[in-house]
């Protein structure tokens, strides 16, 4: 049974010229223990399907449309408080900038043991107890003495340690990671990377990973969602998303990236951009920038279609020919 299953999530934001829909029927599952990744350009909705997910939408943006199912129950329609209590119970954030996840007037051991206290039925000490414990599994030396420092005693790295050691706190079902290594020079990201597969391996949690790193993907994930303009148009196994991509626009984000081996002389380049929410064109958003876009992409929207091993919104994949009346 999926941890987290999103099933047709439309958000919209209604603004004086009318309703811009920035998600149009998302879908996609994680299971426990696995790492599902989210990627695209900026604007495709990553972030924002995050947001929804963990309850955090900015007004006046609102979930219009489909469900969002923790461990089967319904999410999405929960009144604030309730929702409150779910996140970080249940469901743990990690965001791109710890300094905005961490209050700088409070030691991070009085956060943590907060946090733990907030959500389960232990006393101080025990809660102590468990923040030094977090911050030794999560790679900070010397927790007993660093657990009554500020935030700004530590480095950015540390401090996203801390930030996962926060999201940990309540020992969440699912975690959301919004671009959680972006700020890291490489050799953190890397330390960073190990930190969430070693969460989801020892605690059976479930991890959706944001990010526009498609190098952080491969090492890390064991599927992934390809977004574009508020649509998935790729998911699958990561493997065969990065070697062998079905959808036209996962193909270019490939080509896209340097090749170590060196049989690419020339970086791809796709042309255009992203449409904005009042400019999306029908039919296959993608097709003004795509190589291989043909009449039925003008006029209809593909939905996931089956691709091999993954799915991919795309007409090249449809067992029909027919054209759209």
């Amino acid at each position: 049974m999926s941890l987290l299953d999103v099933q047709n999530l439309v958000v919209e934001f209604p603004t004086r010229h009318g309703t811009l829909r920035a998600l149009d029927q998302v879908s996609f599952d994680i299971a426990p223990g696995e790492i599902l990744g989210v990627v695209g350009e900026s604007g495709a909705g990553k972030s924002l399907t995050g947001a929804a997910i963990i309850g955090l939408l900015e007004p006046p943006g609102r979930v219009a449309g489909g469900r969002i199912l923790l461990e089967g129950r319904r999410i999405d329609d929960l009144p604030h408080e309730q929702m409150r209590r779910i996140r970080g119970r249940q469901i743990g954030a990690i965001f791109q900038d710890p300094l905005t996840s961490l209050n700088p007037l409070y030691s991070v051991g009085r956060q943590l043991v907060e946090t733990i206290q907030t959500h389960l039925p232990v006393n101080a000490a025990e809660a102590r107890r468990r923040a030094i414990e977090l911050l030794r599994d999560t790679g900070i030396p010397a927790p007993e003495q660093r657990i009554d420092h500020y935030p700004h005693q530590f480095s950015g790295g540390m401090r996203q340690r801390v930030v996962i050691a926060l999201a940990l706190a309540a020992e969440p079902r699912l975690i959301v990671a919004d671009e959680p290594t972006t700020a890291l020079d490489v050799s953190i990201q890397a330390q960073i990377i190990a930190l969430l597969k070693k969460v989801c391996s020892e605690r059976g949690a479930a991890v959706m990973l944001i990010t526009h790193d498609m190098g952080v993907i491969a090492e890390t994930c064991d599927r992934v969602a390809v977004m574009y303009a508020g649509r998935v148009a790729e998911i699958g196994p990561v493997h065969e998303v990065i070697h062998r991509p079905a959808h036209p626009y996962t193909a270019g984000l490939m080509a896209c990236i340097p090749d170590m081996e060196g049989e690419r002389e020339q970086l791809n380049q796709i042309d255009g951009a992203m449409p904005r929410l009042d400019a999306i064109p029908p039919g296959c958003a993608y097709h003004p920038r795509c190589p291989q876009s043909h009449a039925r992409c003008l006029q209809a929207r593909p939905e996931l279609l089956h691709a091999g091993a993954t799915r991919a919104a795309c007409w090249l994949h449809a067992t029909d020919s027919k054209e759209p009346a």
